[in-house]
């Protein structure tokens, strides 16, 4: 008889309580200021966070969990009486994390380890270990779990960010393609999303207000025809301005159903304060 957990790293920044409620493990990924390594959400929160960002200095560096704090949770799980767990991780592309994790498993005995790459960050990332809490709570198999989250992955979870400042995606090397090295770009408020598992420049746009309005044309084009979307707004710092889409998001669409969620310190390092954006899939 199976016995399966479920784990995920820090970055799916699922919703208040979640994972305690669900008994899922979570990882934390390391934020360092300074030569001081933080867990993420354990040690340092994000209003914690980025209150240490604006008091100046170098932009923090970010790592991935240690192997072994993974090796400790699987041999954990064996002692527990389980015989599987999924793993739900950040993009591949992005973090050694999920590498960490599937290595991890090898070095343990009595417990089938099944990594996900998840191919994105945040609650994005989040909504696939929610899908396969829900499975699991219909007594769905590994398989049947995976087939689902691979199936939504190859539909696509999609994510559009409008950046305050592109210098933190910049100097932080997690932005992929020529146009970032442009001067002008730097002085824009771009969108951005993510593409082949990396996060890319979408579209140069001059004003806050008009790249908002962007990516609420590209949600309502993508969602005209669904019966079910999960959307995640994301905020980092701006919860004004994150009630408000949610609101227009609530008012525009009755077939969407809306979750509130934020840049956490690890993914907040990179995109930086004042980020806003979205991300859905199709149920």
């Amino acid at each position: 008889m199976s016995k399966i957990a479920l784990a995920t790293d820090s970055t799916a920044y699922l919703p208040q309580d979640y994972a305690g409620e669900h008994g899922i493990h979570v990882v934390p990924l390391r934020v360092n200021f300074d030569n001081e390594s933080y867990k993420e959400l354990d040690e340092l929160t994000p209003d914690a966070f980025f209150q240490k960002v604006r008091e100046g200095g170098d932009l923090p560096q970010t790592s991935q969990p240690p192997i072994g704090e993974f090796v400790e949770l699987y041999e954990q799980l064996a002692k527990d009486g389980y015989t599987d767990v999924i793993v739900v991780t950040l993009s591949a592309k992005i973090s050694g994390t999920y590498e960490a994790a599937t290595s991890a498993g090898n070095m343990v005995e009595g417990l089938n380890v099944h990594t996900f790459n998840s191919a994105i960050a945040c609650l994005p990332q989040g909504f696939y270990v929610m899908e396969a809490q829900r499975m699991l709570q219909e007594s769905a198999s590994v398989t049947d779990i995976l087939t689902r989250l691979e199936a939504i992955r190859e539909r696509g979870m999609t994510a559009y960010f409008m950046v305050d400042d592109l210098n933190h995606l910049h100097r932080g090397g997690r932005l992929s393609g020529a146009q970032a090295v442009v001067g002008s770009l730097l002085r824009m408020k771009p969108i951005i999303t993510f593409q082949d598992e990396v996060i890319k420049p979408y579209e140069k746009i001059r004003t806050r207000k008009k790249a908002l309005n962007r990516i609420k044309d590209l949600f309502r084009d993508d969602v005209a025809t669904a019966s079910h979307v999960r959307v995640a707004i994301i905020q980092a710092n701006v919860n004004e301005a994150a009630e408000e889409l949610a609101d227009w998001m609530r008012t525009e669409f009755d077939h969407v159903e809306v979750y509130m969620s934020y840049f956490g310190p690890v993914i907040g390092t990179h995109v930086g304060e004042g980020t806003l954006g979205m991300g859905w899939y199709h149920v």
